[in-house]
């Protein structure tokens, strides 16, 4: 469960950075900056999710293999 709430906070940390990151680039005029780093951000958390989830689909095929 301890993982279960590590994941969500880093998913957040890194939405956090990724704003302050994008507002500041934004700012300065570099709107194709900010968009990529935006980019990058929803990549590395999609990285996460998508790890997350394979993880789940092995488990659930372990456990529906070992009632078969």
């Amino acid at each position: 469960m301890n993982q279960d709430a590590s994941i969500i906070f880093q998913i957040a940390g890194i939405g956090i950075v990724v704003a302050m990151i994008h507002t500041i680039l934004k700012q300065m005029g570099k709107e194709e900056y900010a968009q990529f780093i935006t980019l990058v951000g929803f990549i590395i958390v999609l990285m996460m999710v998508i790890d997350r989830i394979a993880t789940l689909f092995q488990q659930i095929r372990a456990i529906f293999l070992l009632q078969g």
